[in-house]
């Protein structure tokens, strides 16, 4: 783990176009031609490598992102989505049979939360969502029928903090698959080399990085991803979340710059949430000592890459949320938007957004209050004064106390 470093793994992979170009070919075709029949059977069988059948099962562009993602998770092979909830509902059905149980986090992505709680029921898969920070009541939640122990290693919105080896300790001892949504914290965290089975990415996010791209990947070992490509029973094959040649290879190349935006984001980030604190303003983020989690998460992340681009903070009431994003939005702070990773900061109220899924009284059980914005820190130049400029807004309405700033 110590002397893994996935920047290295994506580094060391060099493809060369079909003319020789930097950058390899990218293959805009829908279906490939055969030379013989027999090689399209065995093709079909899945035993003639490196021929090309249909891209809804694969394709060269596909392929060469498969291997980068692979690389860099640290897994055998990958399959890359049109979306990052198309990497997850496959995985889970492709795990998961009627009479099933799902282990889960209570803080989760809205989509994935609705999938399970709405959605899984009617192929008779039943979900217990749990705290994942306890371990104990995770394993007392596992019951003969339990397949899946699944997990976001920072989740959204909370940003709690999954003990991904402890984790990977009960799923064995019990024979589950431990899924890990690894969207929050790509380089910095390895699931795999922690003992996750499976990692999914969001490749929307931080993989890509522009927010002009939907598409998402499933990394694990090379008889799973066969098993989600197979043309007879493969979840993925069959339910057809295809990422498109030309939106793979616009991945690949971003894919290339991840290790340096992920330090700014982390950088920004890390100042920000000291201020804020510092300020008394109710601040959640993975690399301040406060965190409940700090040290654990400490133990877990390459430190080249930091705690991460996400932080929260509580400013009281979803009015008040609204004020300050639609300020911040004014004044060229950010964008009030759903999503991450992009190079401007993007800040969003979960409740009402991408937790909206989550029915009320469960979002207060789980802590995910009316105040609580959600913010993704951007690429700023100059964080210093992207701070003060969100200072002078929370001044101006009240959110901070003109007193206590001027006492400092």
């Amino acid at each position: 783990m110590k002397n893994f470093n996935p920047a290295d793994n994506i580094q060391d992979l060099q493809y060369f176009g079909e003319f020789g170009g930097v950058n390899p070919s990218i293959s805009d075709s829908s279906t490939y031609t055969f030379l013989s029949a027999k090689t399209m059977f065995d093709t079909f069988e899945g035993n003639a490598e490196g021929c090309y059948l249909y891209s809804r099962h694969s394709s060269p562009s596909n392929l060469y992102l498969d291997k980068a993602l692979a690389a860099m998770e640290g897994t055998e092979s990958a399959n890359v989505a049109a979306s990052g909830m198309g990497a997850i509902t496959p995985t889970l059905l492709q795990l998961c049979s009627h009479g099933d149980h799902i282990v889960s986090s209570r803080t989760i992505y809205g989509g994935t939360y609705a999938f399970l709680k709405n959605f899984t029921p009617k192929f008779g898969i039943r979900t217990t969502f749990v705290d994942i920070t306890k371990l104990d009541i995770i394993e007392a939640s596992i019951t003969p029928e339990t397949k899946v122990l699944y997990c976001e290693t920072v989740s959204n919105p909370l940003l709690e903090v999954a003990d991904i080896a402890g984790l990977a300790k009960i799923a064995k001892k019990h024979n589950i698959k431990l899924v890990v949504d690894n969207t929050f914290s790509p380089l910095s965290v390895a699931p795999a080399k922690l003992g996750a089975n499976i990692v999914i990415h969001s490749l929307t996010k931080y993989i890509n990085g522009s927010s002009d791209t939907v598409g998402g990947v499933v990394c694990a070992s090379q008889e799973f991803i066969n098993d989600l490509k197979n043309v007879n029973n493969g979840a993925s094959m069959l339910l057809g979340p295809t990422m498109d040649s030309l939106r793979s290879a616009s991945v690949m190349k971003n894919l290339r710059t991840l290790h340096i935006r992920m330090k700014q984001h982390s950088h920004n980030a890390q100042y920000l949430a000291e201020k804020f604190e510092k300020d008394g303003l109710k601040t959640v983020y993975p690399g301040l000592k406060s965190h409940p989690s700090h040290e654990l998460y400490k133990g877990m992340i390459n430190p080249e890459y930091g705690f991460g681009g996400m932080m929260t903070i509580d400013v009281g009431t979803l009015d008040k949320a609204n004020e300050l994003m639609e300020l911040m939005q004014q004044r060229n702070l950010g964008y009030l938007a759903v999503s991450l990773g992009f190079y401007k900061t993007l800040f969003s109220a979960p409740g009402t957004s991408t937790s909206s899924e989550i029915p009320l009284e469960e979002q207060a059980a789980m802590g995910l209050t009316d105040g609580l914005i959600r913010f993704s820190i951007g690429l700023d130049n100059d964080i210093e004064r992207t701070y003060s400029m969100m200072k002078a807004c929370m001044l101006e309405l009240g959110i901070l106390d003109q007193s206590m700033v001027l006492a400092e």
